[in-house]
């Protein structure tokens, strides 16, 4: 993950003396037509890398990855405190007859994301050190982010 954070500190002043051209339209219309999680996600940030100018650079590359994943950390972070809502008035219904949903999805969730960490830190790895180890990094808190959303969203259809 230090690779994530050494990245990220680069890209302030580059990124901001250059307007990014981000919105989540690309991947909300690619659900709208029917695609599923794998094939919409990262449809936002490939439009950004397209519609900036100098897009594919790898500092606009890593930006746009971020900007989508911001995009998903907002949805999960909105989706976990819904389903901890669901998950506590179950509690309370199910009193001490059951384990606690509470306590399992914020334990849950306190594992996944040093997982998640660990999985980006091992993509960035395969890059070498070289610059593409950033934005591959960004990418895949990216994807898992939003895989997180997709299977916090199911357990909250279950209830």
């Amino acid at each position: 993950m230090k690779h994530l954070i050494a990245f990220l500190s680069c890209l302030a002043a580059p990124v901001a003396a250059q307007e990014l051209t981000f919105d989540m339209s690309a991947t909300m219309d690619c659900f709208d037509r029917g695609g599923g999680y794998d094939q919409c996600v990262g449809e936002s940030a490939q439009a950004c890398m397209t519609n900036t100018p100098g897009g594919y650079a790898t500092v606009i590359v890593g930006a746009c990855f971020d900007a989508e994943w911001q995009a998903w950390d907002a949805d999960l972070n909105r989706t976990y405190q819904a389903l901890m809502v669901q998950a506590r008035e179950m509690d309370a219904e199910n009193g001490d007859y059951a384990p606690s949903q509470a306590e399992a999805l914020r334990e849950m969730q306190r594992k996944w994301i040093p997982f998640r960490d660990a999985k980006c830190g091992y993509v960035a790895s395969t890059w070498g050190g070289g610059t593409g180890a950033g934005p591959a990094s960004i990418e895949c808190v990216m994807q898992e982010t939003a895989r997180q959303v997709q299977f916090l969203e199911s357990m909250a259809s279950r209830g």
